[in-house]
């Protein structure tokens, strides 16, 4: 038989409530696997949590994803449950989070709020769903509990939606926005390669971009241009140099080898952004 599969995503941090919620669906599915995508995620950052799944989820085998970065909790907003087409469940709270990576799987079959308690913790708090809701709620769907007993449905179309940025090609360029900016501080950036290319033309490597990045208005800086090129790995360029390339998700990405760009550049999510050629 095979063993209970789960992940686990988070912005709590790795020690204390993480180890706790895993502790909790250990007590209900003592066989599982839990693989922890990461509890690193920015405080508060929906969409960061909701990126790093997207990434994620289409790699890990078939079974339930736990996913909590909820500045909302406690308030009026949904603790929901998705089926997804692969057959995937997501568990979490109803504020974006969990849509892209839905998309990533397939799109979504059903979707149900968690109003069954019999699959809650006995007690349960109005700051800690994460251990009281979603971490017993997934484990027991991970042992086999039919789908629809966790609560009513809900039509997908009344799930709160998540906006990530769009790239758009116009006047020989591609207009995107930084939208999402990892550990090592790589600025992935909306849009793919075929988006670029149908803009400027082919990509070969060494080609040479000029990347313009809009003023922050929080800080008042003024506009930026980047001088890059077109690589296929950060190796092609000197220590420090920037490239633009096709990260591992297929992506576009914006780098410093060996480097952080993000701080170098004071870069933001949703920063606006133009890729032309040089």
């Amino acid at each position: 038989m095979t063993r209970p599969f789960l992940s686990f995503l988070t912005d709590f941090g790795p020690d204390g409530p993480a180890p706790i919620c895993r502790g909790v669906m250990l007590t209900i599915a003592p066989d599982a696997q839990i693989v922890d995508i990461g509890h690193n995620v920015r405080k508060y950052a929906i969409r960061d949590g909701a990126v790093l799944l997207w990434s994620a989820l289409p790699y890990m085998p078939l079974g339930v994803h736990v996913a909590v970065v909820d500045p909302g909790v406690g308030t009026e907003r949904k603790p929901i449950a998705i089926l997804t087409a692969r057959g995937d469940i997501l568990v979490g709270p109803d504020n974006g989070l969990l849509m892209p990576p839905a998309d990533r799987l397939g799109g979504i079959r059903q979707a149900r709020i968690l109003e069954n308690r019999e699959l809650w913790l006995p007690v349960t708090t109005s700051t800690f769903h994460g251990r009281d809701i979603f971490a017993p709620v997934a484990a027991n769907l991970a042992m086999g509990v039919p789908f629809e007993t966790v609560g009513p449905a809900i039509d997908p179309a009344d799930l709160v939606q998540l906006r990530l940025p769009i790239a758009t090609p116009r006047d020989g360029g591609l207009d995107t926005a930084v939208a999402f900016i990892d550990s090592f501080g790589n600025a992935r950036l909306a849009g793919w390669p075929d988006d670029l290319a149908a803009a400027i033309g082919p990509l070969e490597p060494g080609r040479a971009l000029v990347i313009e990045l809009a003023a922050r208005s929080s800080n008042g800086a003024r506009p930026t241009e980047v001088r890059t090129t077109w690589q296929r790995t950060f190796g092609a360029v000197a220590v420090g140099e920037p490239l633009l390339y096709q990260d591992s998700s297929g992506t576009i990405s914006l780098s410093d080898n060996q480097g952080n760009i993000a701080t170098r550049l004071g870069l933001v999510v949703d920063q606006p952004a133009r890729i032309r050629p040089a």
